[in-house]
């Protein structure tokens, strides 16, 4: 038959050797050891799953009630902190509060108001530029018609053979030769081509 203690030796004075002192040491204090480490786990706790927990630290939050089976001794819930129903007028009294610190200041207003007016002169300012260049465009138009209605016809009275005379520079009258009329025909033809593309 095993025991679990060597017997002591029998000496005159029956004190026990060193050696079994410090084992018997030891195993007491691997006892208390195994002893105290349940003292910690006070929490007793199904989880979802159905599996018993145990340990030092509370059940995760949303843990149902019903599945709680065992808190630490003396333990205390925190409280609950319930805020008083408000009446309907002190209701409408703090939207009210809410609303006037929620809304613009007069510096606000005034720069919002500034805003719009900018806006308001740049725009006019956009369609005064758009309608100025149209009517740039509109006279560069007609302009253009102008000079190739009269290049069409000088080119028509040059190519008729008609006689066409030029004032020089004493102010006199000079029929102009037939190398002239080409280089005038040249020069009427590039106008032509110029000025009336888009007629």
């Amino acid at each position: 038959m095993h025991t679990p203690w060597p017997a002591p030796s029998l000496r005159s004075n029956s004190v026990p050797s060193a050696p079994l002192l410090w084992t018997r040491a030891l195993g007491l204090a691997a006892l208390l050891l195994c002893c105290a480490l349940p003292a910690h786990a006070q929490w007793k706790w199904r989880d979802a799953s159905g599996r018993m927990q145990i340990s030092d630290l509370p059940p995760p939050s949303g843990t149902p009630e019903k599945d709680i089976l065992q808190r630490p001794a003396g333990y205390k819930p925190p409280p609950v902190f319930v805020m008083p129903y408000a009446s309907k007028a002190e209701g409408a009294a703090s939207a009210a509060a809410a609303a006037s610190a929620n809304a613009p200041s007069k510096a606000d207003l005034d720069r919002q108001a500034r805003q719009r007016e900018q806006e308001k002169l740049e725009k006019q300012q956009e369609r005064e530029a758009i309608e100025k260049h149209k009517q740039q465009e509109r006279r560069y138009a007609e302009q253009k018609r102008e000079n190739c209605s009269r290049a069409q016809e000088n080119l028509r009275m040059l190519q008729d053979g008609m006689r066409i005379s030029r004032r020089n520079e004493q102010g006199e009258n000079i029929i102009i030769d037939d190398r002239q009329r080409a280089e005038e025909i040249q020069r009427t033809r590039a106008i032509v081509a110029s000025d009336c593309s888009s007629n």
